[in-house]
């Protein structure tokens, strides 16, 4: 469904289900929904975004998924969420309270769900939503309990100074790390 400029404009505020399951290896975590997003139903599903092309070439997913196959996330050991629930055109729109409170509730999703570790994709949200001010991406020293923290760039298409490639590298060094540590049952 390719959503109408109407459809746009009546998703704003809207919010999309979390991707979850038990025993995630990852929780991909982006800033919040776009209209486009909200529209569909389906996380990062703008053309242009390029959480889907990374996520595959970075060797997460044997193939290329498309948004509206996020259900299959979780038989890979992976799921999406965002900081802030609501749908907004551009992420610019959200105050650093209400992105605050995001890093408060995503705390509390992490301590309920326990995935191994959570991928956040935007690291000035990230910055706002925790606290940190100097992070950067890739490891962080924080955790939340037992959870190792992760940054990653934002794959949003108006995030110009990431291309695919680096993108998907930063991607993959996240897996890479993910496989060093102890198999977990699922």
């Amino acid at each position: 469904m390719n959503p109408t400029r109407a459809d746009l404009e009546a998703a704003r505020g809207a919010t999309i289900d979390d991707v979850l399951g038990p025993g995630l290896d990852v929780l991909f975590c982006g800033i919040n929904p776009g209209l486009y997003s909200a529209a569909t139903g389906h996380h990062f599903a703008r053309p242009g975004n390029r959480f889907w092309p990374a996520l595959h070439l970075s060797g997460f997913v044997p193939r290329r998924l498309a948004p509206g196959e996020q259900h299959l996330l979780p038989s890979y050991g992976l799921g999406i969420t965002n900081i802030v629930p609501r749908a907004t055109a551009r992420a610019d729109e959200l105050s650093a309270e209400e992105i605050r409170a995001g890093g408060v509730r995503l705390a509390r999703l992490v301590e309920e769900t326990g995935p191994r570790t959570l991928a956040v994709a935007g690291v000035s949200a990230y910055r706002v939503a925790f606290g940190r001010p100097r992070a950067k991406i890739g490891p962080q020293d924080d955790m939340i309990g037992d959870v190792a923290l992760w940054v990653l760039p934002n794959p949003s298409g108006l995030n110009a100074s990431y291309q695919l490639d680096r993108l998907a590298e930063d991607f993959a060094s996240l897996r890479r790390a993910i496989e060093s540590l102890p198999c977990r049952r699922r």
